[in-house]
């Protein structure tokens, strides 16, 4: 049965993310390291930006309350005040970052656009994602933009819903297990998995095993033959 209807994700998969959120990262532990370790400090960091979540959401926003929390936890009182507004320098410069496309993605997409309809499907702060896809240059090859909070199965099926396409007719990529695979499969799609080396561990998940609608992938410019091989 052929796909009409391609899913995918954005950051890190059609453009550089997560290398900024690693020089962020840096940054943070650079400038606390006079109250935690590296490891410490990213360990707690971590573990602040996941319970936050649920308060804040995706993106670049909540992981900068998240770095001036962590900071306030480790530092206590003896925290300078300039750290703060240094954190909120880095928040800042996390958000104006350039947008870097990886490499051939423009040209996967026009591959793609001749097998189906195209949808952005990403997660994280409105205004952020918005101004991404912007200055990215791609926003014309998509026939839908989706900017969620999550991507659960219940995302996955009001999408085919909305556009009109039946789940075995969908297929998903994106390089989080997490998000972009098992909820698109569970909804019953098909998925593939792009994997990028700066994977955040809140991301990580079990890959299927034989899951005759499941590929890992190298990268996207493999996504059209698989899609080919599907239609047959």
């Amino acid at each position: 049965m052929p796909i009409d209807l391609i899913c995918l994700d954005a950051d890190d998969t059609l453009w550089h993310n997560m290398r900024h959120f690693e020089e962020a990262h840096d940054a943070f532990t650079a400038m606390i390291r006079p109250f935690a370790g590296a490891d410490v400090a990213r360990d707690t960091l971590d573990a602040c930006e996941a319970r936050n979540l649920k308060l804040y959401g995706y993106g670049a926003k909540g992981f900068t309350l998240s770095m001036i929390e962590t900071a306030l936890e480790l530092g206590g009182e003896r925290l300078p005040s300039g750290i703060i507004a240094d954190l909120l320098a880095a928040g800042r410069r996390l958000l104006a970052h350039p947008i870097e496309l990886l490499h051939g993605i423009e040209g996967t997409l026009d591959e793609l656009a001749e097998r189906g309809r195209l949808v952005l499907v990403t997660k994280g702060d409105l205004l952020h994602q918005e101004a991404k896809l912007a200055a990215s240059g791609l926003g014309d090859r998509f026939a839908g933009v989706e900017i969620v909070s999550d991507k659960t199965i219940e995302t996955f099926a009001r999408l085919f819903d909305r556009y009109g396409a039946a789940p075995d007719r969908a297929v998903m990529a994106g390089d989080s297990m997490r998000s972009d695979v098992l909820p698109a499969l569970a909804a019953g799609a098909w998925a593939a998995h792009v994997p990028q080396p700066l994977a955040w561990s809140h991301e990580a998940g079990e890959a299927p095993v034989d899951h005759p609608r499941f590929r890992q992938l190298p990268d996207l410019a493999a996504l059209p033959v698989w899609i080919d091989a599907i239609g047959r």
